[in-house]
């Protein structure tokens, strides 16, 4: 039976979650593939890629081998020729710079001792698996954007600097692979399967409003099913490893202070009242946070999604559900909104606010 304070809940959460928004729409198409497991390099004299030359395509081909045979992820594998695009642009420089004028290779690892003898940084695969090394050792690393998570090996001022060169590893990737990917809309542009498309696990189950306000109608979350909440605390649950019960990340659970997370209006409160961060920039899997009224919300109860891609002209393309008027509400939506319509974007403790 449902506690006073989620059967309260209810006419709050319904009214929060309809919502319409006058804004530019477009569809995201679904992933071409899983991100997750380790890919085997296929390339020959043959094997082409426009843009690349046969020295550029040998030196991501060696970064994906020394990937395999650690059994790094698919995904891995991308962070890694994207960090050595963002570096070398795929060549084995014999010169540094003005941040690191020792710095050799692929990746222009530093003559510190971390990296091992110049001809060890001068070797695509030993210098590729020392990265890729470093880059298993840091917790979480899979969570993380991935021009973060290369910065949290390379270390380098900027750790967005990787960023424009993702779209172009996945492409690699794909094309000395025996895998295919889609990054548009794909799981493979973050990790936990998030942006996958709708997987929601709930989506044929009853509403309250066909149930009632009661346990038929609520999910394992704590939250009714098929509202914009319900599938952004999904994803949060997602993106930390948590997909079947028990999960980790529970309406009732979620604040420290013993107050559920509650209905759209509570989320920014919520991320503040647990120490979360929050900020102004979309990042993938973040939450999207619309203050009422904000961005064509509900002027009383606001609403919720989830940042399923960031484009490089000002806006980002998000998920939810309960995002589109009567009758196709309570169902999974996408679109594409200006950065500036949300009111907060709510990270992850693995999601880094650019400062």
């Amino acid at each position: 039976m449902l506690s006073t304070g989620a059967v309260l809940a209810a006419p709050v959460m319904f009214l929060g979650l309809v919502f319409f928004m006058l804004l530019l729409l477009t569809p995201a198409k679904p992933p071409a593939a899983d991100c997750g497991p380790a890919v085997s390099v296929v390339i020959d004299g043959n094997t082409k890629v426009e843009g690349y030359t046969q020295e550029q395509l040998k030196n991501a081909a060696a970064i994906m081998g020394a990937g395999k045979a650690l059994n790094l992820s698919a995904n891995g594998q991308m962070i890694s020729v994207m960090v050595a695009l963002g570096e070398s642009g795929l060549r084995v420089l014999d010169a540094g710079d003005g941040a690191g004028p020792d710095s050799r290779g692929l990746f222009q690892q530093r003559d510190n001792g971390a990296w091992g003898s110049y001809t060890d940084r001068m070797n695509p695969t030993i210098s590729a698996t020392n990265f890729i090394k470093a880059l298993q050792a840091v917790a979480g690393w899979e969570l993380l954007e991935p021009t973060v998570a290369g910065n949290k090996v390379q270390r380098n001022a900027d750790p967005y600097h990787y960023r424009k060169y993702w779209p172009e590893a996945v492409k690699l990737v794909q094309a000395l692979s025996n895998s295919r990917f889609s990054l548009p809309g794909s799981d493979c542009a973050t990790p936990g399967q998030s942006g996958a498309g709708d997987d929601y696990p709930w989506k044929n189950s009853p509403t309250w409003l066909q149930a009632g306000a009661n346990t038929a109608s609520t999910s394992p979350l704590g939250m009714y099913y098929r509202e914009c909440v319900d599938f952004a605390l999904w994803r949060v649950n997602q993106q930390m490893g948590s997909t079947s019960a028990p999960f980790k990340v529970l309406n009732g659970t979620f604040r420290p202070d013993g107050q559920q997370l509650g209905s759209a209006v509570t989320w920014k409160a919520g991320w503040d009242a647990k120490g979360w961060p929050t900020g102004n920039t979309p990042r993938v899997g973040a939450v999207v946070w619309y203050a009422p009224g904000a961005g064509g919300a509900d002027p009383n109860f606001g609403h919720v999604a989830v940042v399923k891609e960031v484009k490089d002209n000002g806006t980002y393309v998000e998920e939810g559900y309960n995002g589109n008027p009567a009758p196709a509400d309570h169902s999974y939506y996408t679109r594409t909104v200006n950065n500036e319509a949300p009111s907060a974007f709510l990270y992850l403790p693995t999601q880094e606010e650019k400062t």
